[in-house]
């Protein structure tokens, strides 16, 4: 609770400063009488500062999505923005925008704190109350409007804004950055990057309205059959081949690469919400896919990067640490 408090003083604080820059900067002062103009910071619409343009733009920048701020202000510049949600709730985001014609909104990251832990505390993409048969959707964080987490920590730990179920998107992009990897090295320190371009969220708006629908539950499907969403993939960083390279022999036997999954299930009908850059052609989804229901038959399975951690160079199946020791960062546009 105190974090959340911390955080609502910290944007009550911004919007203040926000309310303060705008007038400051477009509201003549009077100073001992006299009516001061500011100078202008544009002249023909170039900043005369560069510099303070970035802050500027920034500042008379409040939208719903990153994408608005892209198209209704021009804005090309990578950063932390602020964004309203349909009920007037205000956050900060991270926004790219210069990646694939930019406008892309970080709305939620999937970190895996400890691999051993199974559905234990800090799996808030899958279970923290243990494998339990009673909760078959575990936390249900895919399909609720819980909030976690801050958009520059989404390498150290799990998070998701209000944007992951306010914003309408069509796309989606996906960034795997090792852990604990600072904001500004993001782009240059990525294992793999990709985004959609199918449109494949039209019909939904976004993976909270997905997930809606398709639920991330134990026993509420059957392998191949009762897959969520599937869209193939343009790749940013990385290829199909590196992807594959990500994983041991045998689990790239079960896979392709070049494309995004959401919501499969394995043999034993246990789910699993996303599986990075592969479309599953076998029912181990749980060796390259990520973010589970709350049950699993096999125990050892249960958890935000389900059973990612057996051995990538002994059993051939699970994945390589560079992949289990990165969070994968969802973007919406």
């Amino acid at each position: 609770m105190s974090i959340r408090r911390d955080e609502e003083l910290k944007l009550n604080t911004m919007l203040r400063f926000v309310s303060f820059m705008m007038c400051f900067l477009h509201v003549q002062h009077t100073v001992l009488g006299a009516p001061i103009t500011p100078k202008p910071i544009i002249i023909n619409g170039t900043y005369i500062n560069p510099e303070l343009g970035k802050y500027h733009a920034r500042l008379r920048t409040v939208a719903r999505s990153c994408l608005e701020i892209r198209d209704k202000y021009n804005v090309t510049q990578d950063g932390m923005y602020i964004l309203s949600t349909a009920s007037g709730t205000y956050y900060q985001a991270f926004c790219d925008m210069s990646s694939a014609g930019g406008g892309w909104t970080l709305v939620a990251s999937v970190h895996e704190n400890y691999i051993r832990g199974k559905c234990s505390s800090g799996d808030r993409w899958s279970s923290q109350q243990g494998n339990d048969q009673n909760r078959p959707e575990g936390d249900g964080s895919w399909a609720n409007t819980h909030t976690f987490g801050t958009a520059e920590g989404s390498t150290s730990d799990d998070y998701k804004n209000p944007g992951y179920y306010d914003i309408s998107a069509e796309d989606v992009s996906v960034w795997h950055i090792p852990n604990n990897e600072q904001l500004r090295n993001w782009p240059s320190s990525a294992i793999l990057r990709y985004h959609t371009e199918s449109r494949f969220l039209r019909e939904t708006g976004n993976l909270y309205h997905l997930f809606k629908k398709f639920p991330v539950r134990f026993g509420a499907g059957r392998c191949g059959s009762d897959v969520g969403a599937v869209s193939p993939v343009v790749f940013d960083t990385g290829d199909k081949d590196s992807t594959a390279d990500l994983y041991g022999p045998s689990a790239g036997k079960e896979f392709e690469s070049g494309f995004v999954t959401f919501r499969v299930f394995n043999t034993d009908q246990a789910a699993m919400a996303m599986c990075s850059g592969v479309r599953p052609t076998q029912c181990n989804p749980q060796h390259y896919c990520i973010g589970g229901g709350g049950y699993f038959p096999t125990s050892d399975q249960c958890g935000d990067f389900t059973a990612l951690d057996q051995s990538h160079t002994h059993t051939h199946t699970g994945a390589s640490r560079r992949l289990t020791e990165s969070a994968v960062l969802l973007f919406y546009r």
